[in-house]
């Protein structure tokens, strides 16, 4: 083994997990140290919240690699090593359990945690939240036919718990504070889409509603509302957003805006430390403005990138976004960053199938929201991606118009 200090990476999540192996990919040899606090070795979320709750996976077969991987990989993974501090000077971690670990790079890839909810009962037996593998399978038990749900949130966890606890017989209430569900994440119109499907599930929706209280005295029994409803229910499941995981950062004197504070080589404001996936904030050169992504795909990509940047490539990461949901028998798929934009086109492309384009004030692609069968939405979405990392421009009368192929649209004048 080499005697140069190792690459770190705290945190053993998708995006870590992803790092180790790409370093292993891209020729390093030296030792890789990979550090997590859960217990258990890394493991895919986006299942939690479908196949797990549904019964379809365990969250064993979730995990990326067996076990033999790491051992064959030369990856120390540990999996119940808590970080308490980064020591910039010596370059070193120190864990929670008074040892330290020298690095040649470090690689901070901490993620997100779920925001609670702050009001009183809030603490009280029967109230959850998903994130991890825990999370997921304490609920699977919970969703058993004819219980009453509550769900704290009409975002995309909350929503895709609704339909996994509506296939599993339940009961459903959605309470979002919000005037509309997904407000930050998709148009007005593509959450109207989703909403419907759910109303005709069963779903009750409560939209601007302010929780007051959660009812109980040991175990939840129900939500009062600032308007005085009371929503009588056997389990609360909170869903309302996340926030990164920058406590080591900032402790350690590391720029922090709105996430770890990186170049666009997912580089900190120290030369020997890096910080990737749903931690951190980034420019981007498409946007042409400091964003940070809470998502799968984004996961992937920065592992990719930072692997090769943390060996002094120097790679700058420009992906265009993209996400997925699965609610019934209904697909979602963002590429870009639909928010940006300040005008929507439609295109049907089935028919409950729609497109929306998003474009900003400049008539640039920044954006694209399908919503139905993924056969009917998929191809124009991936078509999309492209258009959008061309920064191409585009007549919404093309975009509009089905007969005309977004494939040939690919060469369109870039900005």
């Amino acid at each position: 083994m080499n005697a140069r200090p190792a690459m770190v990476i705290v945190g053993a999540g998708q995006c870590g997990a992803r790092t180790a192996h790409a370093l292993r990919e891209n020729g390093w040899d030296g030792e890789i140290t990979l550090l997590g606090n859960e217990g258990v070795a890394p493991y895919d979320r986006p299942p939690l919240s479908k196949a797990v709750l549904l019964g379809e996976r365990t969250t064993a077969q979730c995990a990326f690699y067996d076990d033999a991987f790491y051992s064959d990989q030369r990856i120390d993974l540990r999996v119940d090593a808590g970080v308490r501090q980064i020591d910039r000077g010596a370059r070193k971690v120190v864990l929670r359990d008074g040892r330290s670990i020298d690095y040649q790079r470090l690689l901070i890839a901490t993620g997100a945690e779920p925001r609670r909810l702050d009001v009183p009962g809030a603490q009280l037996d029967g109230v959850h939240l998903l994130r991890t593998a825990s999370d997921a399978n304490t609920l699977a038990a919970v969703l058993t036919p004819g219980r009453h749900i509550a769900i704290v949130g009409a975002g995309f966890i909350g929503l895709e718990v609704a339909a996994s606890a509506v296939a599993r017989g339940c009961d459903v209430t959605v309470v979002e504070a919000g005037a509309r569900a997904l407000m930050r994440a998709v148009p007005e119109v593509v959450a109207g889409y989703l909403i419907d499907r759910h109303r005709q599930m069963g779903v009750r929706i409560h939209f601007a509603a302010q929780i007051e209280r959660l009812l109980g005295t040991t175990h939840v029994t129900g939500v009062k509302l600032k308007d005085g409803t009371q929503i009588a229910c056997d389990c609360v499941i909170v869903g309302i957003g996340v926030k990164p995981r920058t406590e080591l950062a900032e402790a350690a004197g590391i720029d922090v805006a709105d996430g770890i504070a990186v170049d666009d080589t997912l580089r900190t404001n120290d030369p020997h430390i890096f910080a990737a996936g749903d931690v951190c904030s980034f420019p981007h050169r498409l946007f042409r403005r400091r964003i940070r992504l809470e998502c799968w795909k984004n996961a992937e990509d920065h592992a990719r990138i930072v692997a090769r940047n943390m060996l002094d490539r120097g790679e700058t990461y420009s992906e265009v976004p993209w996400f997925w949901s699965n609610q019934y028998d209904m697909t979602i798929q963002i590429s870009g960053m639909p928010a940006f934009g300040v005008q929507s086109v439609v295109r049907e492309t089935g028919d409950t199938s729609r497109i929306f384009f998003a474009l900003d004030r400049d008539g640039v692609l920044v954006g694209a929201s399908g919503v139905g069968k993924i056969s009917e939405i998929a191809r124009d979405v991936r078509v999309a991606q492209t258009l959008i990392g061309q920064r191409a421009c585009i007549e919404p009368a093309l975009l509009e118009d089905g007969s005309v192929k977004l494939k040939g649209l690919v060469a369109a004048e870039a900005l």
